[in-house]
């Protein structure tokens, strides 16, 4: 194959390669029919984890995620005896609600446990409901725990400290919208008020 052969035929594969990216841009976009919403968090719009999870809340109640279909649901992994990421999270989540004012009834805030051992239901339901009345708590036995943060991209780790044990966990939420779709990964250091700019996008957005 002559030189001359091979530019041409390279510049036909790139011009076909442009081609094809912009006729998948005009489809997504005649699809999509508005230009994609900005997020302060990370838009995981269309992930293929994080689709749901079948766990026990204090009162006995198996839930997954169509009983809470019309409400945007905040969700985050951790332990009641974590002494700072976790109720840093679940303040941030009191604040969130009050900055989103009627739209508060709107959301709602579930704490999975990964700590089952210890956090047994009176444990979490007092502890979730000390931030927020709303706020849910729940739990699985070990495999099924490992199986949700496995689902959910979480990582956990028992650590011993002396006769006892701490939990190294994941510090960040998900974000699903009111018709139970993953939308968002909310990562612990923002603040409140960008959290609840994203959870505004996504109530006016989409609903049930």
């Amino acid at each position: 194959m002559t030189r001359h052969a091979t530019l041409s035929r390279r510049r036909l594969l790139l011009a076909t390669g442009s081609t094809i990216a912009s006729v998948a841009t005009l489809a997504l976009a005649g699809c999509d029919k508005v230009l994609p919403a900005s997020y302060n968090g990370i838009d995981i719009t269309g992930a293929n984890y994080a689709q749901d999870f079948r766990l026990t809340d204090p009162d006995g109640h198996e839930r997954t995620l169509a009983d809470f279909k019309g409400k945007a649901v905040m969700m985050f992994f951790g332990f009641t005896q974590c002494p700072d990421v976790c109720p840093t999270a679940l303040v941030r989540a009191a604040e969130i609600k009050r900055m989103l004012g009627a739209d508060g009834d709107r959301l709602q805030v579930i704490f999975v446990t990964v700590d089952p051992e210890r956090d047994l239901p009176v444990v979490l339901k007092a502890y979730t409901q000390a931030f927020d009345a709303s706020f849910i708590g729940l739990y699985g036995d070990l495999k099924r725990t490992s199986e949700t943060a496995k689902a959910f991209k979480v990582f956990y780790k028992k650590v011993p400290t002396g006769s006892s044990y701490t939990m190294d966990h994941s510090a960040f939420s998900y974000v699903f919208d009111p018709k139970g779709k993953i939308r968002l990964v909310l990562r612990h250091e923002q603040s409140a008020d960008e959290c609840a700019q994203d959870l505004r996008q996504i109530l006016k957005t989409t609903s049930a």
